[in-house]
């Protein structure tokens, strides 16, 4: 049997590089062409079957170059936190050109990294399953984008041959995926908050920093645990379609709070939906502000898809990803503690 060629956009990202070790594990791996914009050494994260490829997702003619010869195409690169106009331009042209060269190439299959945001947080009294709307949000680009790309790829694969696996994975963490800490609410930009944003938190200039706590659970997975699922659409386990992704158990801001060394707050509902309206009114706010709109209601996901047949069993689970991922944030001396 002729082992695989993948393609791989966004390397180098937080999911990227487990990913891309879990590739390099696979017997079912031949090679794996991983194209980013800034040079990386495979030898140097000791992937022995990956070669580096210099290139934009929205140049769409190294996109092409890319996928020529590959069995599978697999789309990472997305930015998470930039400016709306920015950050929709490259996310949809540039997803765009990665889905239709993936499909002129021939490749077998294409595995989208999505996102539970693309549900745009439902009301449900259920967990989330994959058959429900990837509707996004429409005050949180992120997750907005990542509706619309799962949109752009349905038309885009109607009547093609390719074969996709859409994994939406809810909030990556673990030692290489600091993102949950480094852009927990209302720390790094809390001082820019208006006056009654702040009072509604109970926040006070230079005290230890507060998180409001609703009370409202969510769900982490550790980046090693998505790299499995990953490499499992890459090999063509299971059948193709949408998969959740989700470690077992849940946290809430409280537990994110005391294992940061931070005050929680509990906040009732009323003051989480007025701060929710405010933040979203506040045109000089960064994109991951709207990141409050999952503190309103649970959104929990349904991973039993993903566990029958794909045969995922994640290794790690909420908690213990907590604890590793404010571990690693606070051995490089990022954040953690109080201040």
């Amino acid at each position: 049997m002729s082992r695989l060629t993948v393609a791989v956009t966004g390397p180098t990202g937080e999911i990227g590089k487990p990913f891309v070790r879990a590739l390099n594990r696979s017997r079912e791996v031949g090679r794996i062409i991983g194209m980013a914009r800034r040079p990386f050494d495979p030898v140097a994260h000791g992937w022995t079957k990956a070669e580096y490829r210099q290139g934009d997702v929205l140049d769409r003619a190294s996109v092409q170059r890319l996928c020529e010869g590959a069995d599978v195409v697999v789309h990472l690169a997305f930015i998470i936190v930039a400016g709306s106009g920015e950050s929709e331009h490259i996310n949809l042209e540039g997803s765009r050109n990665v889905f239709e060269a993936a499909v002129a190439s021939g490749a077998r299959r294409l595995v989208y990294a999505s996102s539970v945001a693309a549900y745009g947080f439902p009301d449900l009294d259920r967990r989330i399953l994959e058959e429900d709307a990837a509707s996004g949000h429409p005050n949180m680009p992120y997750s907005r984008h990542k509706a619309q790309v799962e949109s752009l790829l349905d038309d885009v694969l109607d009547d093609a041959e390719t074969d996709a696996y859409v994994f939406r994975p809810c909030i990556v963490a673990g030692p290489e995926a600091p993102i949950l800490v480094n852009q927990v609410p209302f720390v790094r930009w809390g001082d820019r908050l208006p006056g009654p944003v702040r009072s509604l938190l109970g926040a006070v200039p230079g005290a230890r920093p507060i998180l409001p706590d609703p009370g409202v659970p969510f769900q982490l997975v550790h980046h090693d645990d998505v790299a499995t699922a990953l490499r499992a659409g890459v090999v063509g386990r299971g059948r193709p379609g949408a998969y959740n992704l989700a470690a077992d158990g849940e946290i809430t801001v409280g537990d994110l709070a005391r294992a940061l060394g931070y005050r929680a707050v509990p906040v009732p509902d009323l003051a989480v939906g007025a701060t929710a309206e405010l933040v979203a009114r506040l045109p000089f706010m960064p994109d991951e502000a709207s990141w409050i709109e999952a503190l309103r209601r649970p959104t929990l996901m349904d991973t039993s898809k993903a566990r029958r047949l794909l045969r995922w069993r994640p290794r790690h689970d909420a908690a213990s990803t907590l604890a590793a991922t404010v571990a690693a944030v606070r051995a490089a001396g990022v954040s953690g503690g109080s201040r």
